[in-house]
């Protein structure tokens, strides 16, 4: 929209690369920041021409001076935190994790308290992490339940969850924090889940592909994901929450059998018994009360439209199929 002008921090991910698709044909202003500025995933999902109208630019998210900065320098009125280190890396080095998944997200929402009322709204990336393994739990699993995280990134984005609820209770800065769970689709190449994406991918390269877990999952659409930090960040939500993701609630051999049934040559195995740490019957009644209408592609439909980005990227020769092995 016109006069919006968002900052997308972490923008050179997945979901960043995906959130930059969905908002460069609005016309709003849009400042894509990372510590590296080489659109490699969004060059995924957009034309020369559309990169064109981005600005990418250099942030570290604990230089606190430097992210006031930039949302008072670009006239940042919605800002979607995507910024952090993943599991194996904060339980290589727990002080540079803490350093980007705690102090980082203190900086964001101090730029935002710092020019509140020009920031109109913020959403930040929590995580499933947050929560302890699934016997823990009555299900559906709610927004509201114990957290319990068994890992260091777990404990840092639990923190960034009490640090939205004390921003909102001392100086009234909303935010919505999203836990994802099994993000997949293009773009979608790093960390232990990410096998649902290379699945479709081994399969349209025409490689045999086995995905190193099994049983019940929640899949969730990046295209989708991406549409729903968009919406959040522009919702006018009152009040700190953190909500759950649902989409698609499936056994892993289902996924599997999709597959199958829209690429026929797929050769994709699991592990069946290597289950996933997390709950995967997942409430999201409360996304669904904020924003009222849940972005959701069918499986089916996300495999197929995955599918055909790949095939077209192969053919231009810009997706590496070394993250394969």
């Amino acid at each position: 929209m016109s006069g919006e002008a968002f900052l997308i921090t972490g923008s050179m991910g997945c979901i960043g690369a995906w959130v930059l698709r969905n908002l460069v044909s609005e016309g709003a202003t849009i400042v894509a920041s990372d510590l590296a500025t080489d659109p490699v995933r969004p060059g995924q999902l957009l034309s020369d021409e559309e990169l064109a109208r981005i600005n990418f630019t250099r942030l570290d998210v604990t230089d606190r001076k430097a992210v006031v900065g930039m949302v008072a320098d670009y006239g940042v009125t919605h800002i979607i935190h995507l910024a952090g280190l993943q599991v194996p890396f904060c339980r290589a080095n727990p002080s540079v994790g803490a350093a980007v998944n705690v102090l980082g997200t203190v900086n964001i929402f101090e730029a935002a308290r710092e020019h509140w009322g020009q920031v109109q709204g913020l959403a930040y990336a929590s995580s499933l992490a947050v929560l302890g393994p699934s016997h823990l739990y009555e299900t559906p699993v709610g927004d509201n339940v114990d957290r319990i995280p068994q890992t260091l990134y777990g404990v840092y984005k639990t923190a960034n969850e009490e640090t939205a609820r004390i921003y909102w209770q001392d100086w009234r800065i909303p935010s919505i924090g999203l836990r994802p769970y099994i993000v997949y689709g293009v773009a979608r190449d790093q960390g232990m889940t990410s096998d649902i994406a290379k699945a479709i991918l081994a399969t349209v390269a025409g490689r045999p592909y086995h995905i190193k877990f099994g049983g019940q999952v929640a899949l969730q659409y990046a295209d989708d994901v991406a549409k729903m930090f968009i919406s959040c960040a522009r919702s006018g939500y009152q009040g700190a929450t953190a909500c759950n993701l649902r989409n698609d609630v499936v056994d892993v051999a289902d996924f599997v059998a999709a597959l199958g049934a829209e690429l026929p040559a797929a050769q994709v195995t699991y592990e069946a018994g290597n289950l996933l740490p997390f709950p995967a019957d997942l409430d999201d009644s409360g996304l669904r009360g904020i924003l009222g209408t849940i972005p959701h592609t069918s499986l089916r439909a996300a495999i197929r439209d995955s599918a055909d980005r790949f095939a077209a990227l192969l053919a231009e020769r810009k997706v590496d199929l070394a993250q394969l092995n």
